[in-house]
């Protein structure tokens, strides 16, 4: 049984403090109660101290264990995992406070059943986290709540959150061979240029001779290379500070992704994350119990793009007007045509959640593909150009070498 710490006044209005023993902070209030008394503050013992314990055994500060985004996969797959043996989410997020060992994440529970301690819903608790849980979360947290239905809540969640943590992943893995090889191209050419075409320079020059053209071209390169590069550095950072500073603005911000939404590879990039995005937490929410208009007004705030994010809005708007979510959507000019078919047929048969989700995993499929090949075009592209460039120094230097030797007479 837990031991819970209460402060109660008496009949008198008397103010006393002491300890029960009870299996649960509900049925420590009703023996309180019972004996006459009115409950102030009940709380179980255990979990503020061990939660403090946390903080000492690890060392670091209160602000170094605040609990971050990453704690809530793990968090919602701790409780997912005790809600599932049959325990109620009050009685799971006890024993998590008690038993984990992740300093983090022992805190955040020993915070969320403090919470629930005074009173609140599970859904209120953990929107005192908002660095943790983001509104979608609380939302399909409180629809669970009151449907009774948290157990199947908790685990959609988790399959939500799991399949944007795989695809993140992906992503991070498709375009670090590309940026990997880019990084090794451009340091290749400033190795070259640098430092080995001015020894040749000054070597050929000492021997005298004439230099074949292509020793010429190289040489003129390096020389403009070395006054044009720093310029080029130094108006590069003045650009990157001058649209940092632009940023901070909220103009400034949506003129600057309607702006990246035009350019060719990395526009179509944000676009197709950003429907992805949103059929997938649409789908995820109406499948819940969430409302239409809620889940439309959540699902638009996934966009990261700003500039696209009004757009969704203001098709959410025409939705709650009365107009069809596959009508409203195409006035985008965002979505694919033959998503927008797909959409229209779900709302027609009512089955827009599945087909929403349907949509999420073929756009899913499609958009690993592309970036696949986009991130093999540009891996080409880099390694022949880088290779290219290394071909016609040592061409270059090469006839140099013969140009100058045939000049030579023995």
């Amino acid at each position: 049984m837990a031991v819970f710490n209460y402060t109660v006044r008496d009949a008198s209005g008397a103010v006393a403090e002491g300890s029960i023993e009870s299996q649960t902070r509900r049925e420590a209030l009703r023996k309180l109660q019972a004996r006459g008394l009115k409950p102030v503050k009940v709380e179980e013992a255990g979990a503020a101290v061990r939660a403090k314990e946390a903080v000492r055994e690890g060392g670091p500060s209160d602000r170094e264990l605040a609990p971050t985004e990453a704690e809530c996969l793990p968090f919602l797959e701790a409780m997912a995992d005790l809600v599932r043996s049959g325990m109620s989410a009050g009685e799971a997020l006890r024993l998590l406070s008690l038993r984990l060992q992740k300093s983090r994440l022992r805190v955040l529970c020993a915070g969320l059943w403090s919470k629930l301690g005074e009173g609140q819903s599970l859904s209120a608790a953990l929107g005192a986290y908002p660095k943790v849980f983001d509104g979608q979360t609380l939302n399909l947290i409180a629809a669970g709540e009151a449907t009774g239905n948290i157990r199947d809540v908790l685990e959609r969640l988790i399959a939500h959150f799991t399949e944007q943590q795989e695809f993140r992943r992906k992503l991070v893995s498709a375009m670090a061979y590309p940026l990997f090889i880019c990084v090794v191209a451009v340091g290749v050419v400033v190795f070259f240029v640098l430092f080995l075409l001015p020894r040749l320079q000054t070597l050929l020059t000492s021997l005298g001779g004439k230099l074949p053209l292509s020793t010429k071209l190289l040489m003129t390169f390096a020389d403009v290379f070395v006054v044009v590069g720093p310029i080029i550095l130094v108006a590069g950072i003045i650009a990157v500070i001058s649209i940092a500073r632009w940023r901070k603005s909220e103009e400034g911000k949506i003129a600057s992704d309607a702006l990246l939404l035009k350019v060719p590879i990395a526009g179509s990039f944000v676009m197709r994350v950003s429907v992805l995005n949103f059929c997938h937490t649409l789908a995820v929410l109406l499948e819940n119990g969430i409302t239409t208009a809620e889940a439309l007004r959540l699902a638009e705030k996934t966009a990261p793009n700003r500039a696209l994010r009004q757009q969704l809005r203001a098709a959410t708007d025409r939705v709650l007007e009365g107009d069809s979510l596959s009508k409203a959507l195409a006035r985008t000019g965002y979505f694919p045509r033959l998503l927008l078919d797909r959409v229209a047929v779900a709302e027609q048969t009512g089955n827009l959640a599945p087909g929403l989700r349907d949509i999420s995993r073929s756009y899913r499929a499609e958009l690993d593909r592309w970036l696949g090949t986009i991130s093999q075009t540009i891996s080409a592209s880099v390694l022949v150009a880088a290779f290219s460039f290394v071909a016609f120094i040592a061409f270059a230097i090469v006839a140099a070498v013969f140009e100058v030797s045939s000049s030579f007479r023995f």
